[in-house]
């Protein structure tokens, strides 16, 4: 395999998605020494046919608004790569999204997924809907509207969506009520991230967040280091950064900083619980504003507009929001002020810039999304196994799993990634051992 050629062709058909020639060219630049030492996987053409998704649905979703005014958007599903179990993985409301982005996401899934030892393929799909300002019954309709198309395509055994950006507990209930109602097939299995009246996981919410501290925790812990006192900055407000937020507090870190698109907000003496409450409420409201944490607490949270969470002095950054939101630029600012630490709890969250100056920087740990934030989807699959075994585990099973899941992960991270000095690049861990389990499945299973 030569990366060069393999992504010229690829820019040749899809040089506008810059974001999924972005991760496949980071995917492919980590594997490239492993790959050529397995001439079958060459013989078998992987390469060439694991970076192409098996299908992607585009399709028009038009609903009405509040005003009795027609809208339409576009909606999607990325059925990626289905080796290793059924397509997993969210669906994303945002204003941003098109075919690119849900193909970096679907890769990644892909790998992320195999990662986290249960039998899951990779998928995302999505909308350019935008929630923010939308009543409850505009985003009823409109995911309604949404499913009417989707629900063909998915099942507990074929594909199985959850929610990302934009889509929480409350999008994932119109999906399942209104797949009900179109397929009458009662399985709860269908989704994941419900709620826990009818086929959800305890923990499911807090899971995304949870598991990338436990995996932070293993980063350290490698680097003998400890959580606790150290400083946190947190990019977004949502359910990841809720959940990133509340264990990081747990274990004894401080976290100084979340932020929105509209700025940062500096918590000086650390965020506490009655933050980390309304943090929930500040993503229901659906106004995307950090400043609201500031006008709930003034004194204990500073409000600065046009800022990111990354300008403040911290120990350990993590960005939970949006692919690319940490760069270059940030990179550096954040090394000057003595940050050590960055574990990429959003998908792709740091631009290939910024990768590039942690990993020069002497000492500086930093790890992928794919490995950080699988937690999220690992616990989709314990839902899905809650679901087809018609039972509920406690909170201390599925919390205990989920510990013994981020352990395995970060173990794999190491076998493939281990450098001579004794340090990690986990990088090139993650993208390693996820592939070769995807490859391998693909290469027993015949080229189809």
């Amino acid at each position: 395999m030569k990366v060069a050629e393999i992504m010229a062709n690829l820019e040749k058909k899809y040089g506008h998605e810059k974001e999924y020639l972005q991760a496949v060219h980071e995917v492919l630049e980590s594997i490239e020494e492993v790959y050529n030492q397995h001439p079958e996987f060459e013989k078998a053409k992987i390469v060439e046919r694991i970076v192409e998704p098996d299908r992607v649905f585009t399709f028009r979703v038009a609903w009405v608004d509040d005003k009795g005014e027609v809208q339409t958007n576009i909606g999607y599903r990325v059925q990626f790569n289905s080796a290793i179990g059924p397509y997993k993985g969210g669906i994303r409301f945002h204003p941003a999204v098109n075919v690119s982005m849900l193909k970096f996401l679907g890769f990644e899934q892909t790998f992320k997924n195999a990662l986290t030892t249960l039998p899951m393929g990779g998928g995302k799909g999505g909308s350019d809907f935008d929630p923010v300002g939308k009543s409850n019954g505009e985003i009823m309709r409109f995911c309604q509207a949404y499913m009417l198309e989707l629900w063909h395509c998915i099942g507990p055994d074929q594909d199985v969506p959850a929610g990302d950006v934009g889509v929480g507990a409350r999008e994932i209930g119109y999906f399942v009520g209104m797949y009900s109602k179109l397929a009458r097939q009662y399985n709860t299995g269908v989704l994941t991230g419900k709620g826990l009246n009818w086929g959800g996981s305890i923990l499911r919410p807090e899971a995304t967040g949870f598991g990338a501290l436990y995996f932070t925790e293993h980063v350290l812990a490698k680097a003998g280091k400890n959580i606790k006192g150290k400083t946190v900055a947190i990019s977004g407000f949502g359910n990841v950064a809720w959940g990133a937020a509340t264990k990081a507090a747990e274990l004894g870190a401080k976290v100084i900083a979340i932020s929105g698109p509209d700025g940062v907000c500096a918590l000086p003496n650390g965020i506490n619980k009655e933050m980390i409450d309304y943090m929930l409420v500040m993503r229901a409201s659906n106004r995307n504003k950090v400043q609201d944490m500031a006008d709930k607490f003034p004194g204990q949270a500073i409000f600065t507009p046009g800022k990111k969470a990354w300008s403040m002095k911290c120990d350990i950054a993590l960005p939970c929001a949006f692919q690319n939101e940490l760069n270059g630029d940030d990179a550096k600012e954040l090394i000057a002020n003595g940050t050590w630490c960055c574990c990429e709890v959003s998908n792709m969250g740091c631009t290939p810039e910024a990768i590039a100056a942690f990993q020069s920087t002497k000492g500086f740990l930093f790890a992928p999304g794919k490995a950080v934030n699988a937690g999220g989807v690992a616990t989709s699959g314990l839902e899905m196994t809650q679901n087809a075994s018609h039972i509920s585990w406690s909170g201390k099973e599925v919390d205990e799993k989920l510990h013994f899941i981020m352990e395995s992960i970060h173990a794999q991270c190491v076998k493939f990634g281990q450098r001579k000095d004794g340090t990690v690049d986990y990088v090139k861990g993650a993208n390693i051992a996820g592939f070769m389990k995807v490859a391998q499945a693909m290469l027993e299973q015949g080229v189809i």
